[in-house]
């Protein structure tokens, strides 16, 4: 596989690459308890982290050496640069600090960011061995698997939930500790963000999840203010008010 190896002209042999430098799909999902016994699922779909290379940077010159790159020093004073693989987008600022964004596991993000400290020290500019790397948010998505009563939570956790489904559709819930943020949805969908580490994401599922399954849902309809089955009443009820019409009206034409 090319992602996994690289070929060498030494003698004709393939040199494996270390798995510390090799991209990896391992932590894009992790596992959280629900703290009733059971577990359920959270796929992170973006990780957001930052370096710094600590040296001062000539970025019209990495932008001219350097592919897949932009700069455009009216519209934003960073050259955007970005890799395949890992995929990752860097910020990177005249100051040498970098925003690095687009990685699923932290394990890419940490090799997205030497790579593109390497790519930063062939165009001319020496980074620091120490380069700061931190992660500064990870977003990750679930599904409880049942539909939540919204209303019903924001009245009984005010203080930590607000819900104003005339500008948005999703109930919006910052836990203190782990200091997280959910975007709760009716279908049971769930946005966590504002983690640091994925076992800040396991803490603040487990701990939240009992919560849900207070609110869940019951009785759905499959209409609002209408009972399962009253599609199907209303339906043969215009049936037999469209018969009772026909009916009518071939009497009146019998009698004309």
């Amino acid at each position: 596989m090319a992602s996994n190896a690289e070929s060498s002209n030494d003698g004709g042999k393939s040199v494996a690459t270390p798995p510390d430098h090799a991209p990896s799909l391992a932590g894009s999902v992790i596992e959280a308890k629900d703290g009733l016994g059971g577990s359920n699922y959270i796929r992170i779909q973006n990780i957001s982290c930052t370096a710094n290379l600590g040296v001062r940077l000539d970025l019209k010159k990495i932008a001219l050496k350097c592919r897949n790159t932009e700069f455009n020093p009216r519209r934003f004073g960073a050259v955007i640069m970005r890799l395949r693989e890992p995929r990752a987008t860097a910020l990177i600022f005249a100051s040498g600090k970098m925003c690095i964004t687009g990685t699923k596991s932290t394990h890419n993000a940490t090799l997205a960011t030497k790579r593109f400290a390497y790519i930063v020290e062939r165009v001319g500019f020496k980074p620091e061995e120490h380069l700061d790397f931190k992660v500064q948010n990870i977003v990750g998505t679930t599904d409880v698997g049942f539909p939540i009563r919204l209303e019903g939570l924001v009245y009984a956790h005010s203080m930590y939930a607000s819900f104003e489904p005339e500008l948005f559709p999703g109930l919006i819930y910052r836990m203190i500790k782990p200091r997280v943020v959910f975007l709760i949805f009716v279908s049971g969908k769930l946005v966590i963000t504002g983690a640091r580490t994925e076992e800040d994401l396991r803490q603040a599922f487990t701990k939240l999840y009992p919560v849900l399954l207070d609110f869940r849902k019951l009785n759905v309809a499959t209409l609002p203010g209408l009972p399962s089955g009253g599609t199907s009443n209303t339906s043969t009820t215009a049936q037999s008010s469209t018969k009772t019409k026909n009916n009518d009206s071939h009497r009146e034409m019998a009698e004309v």
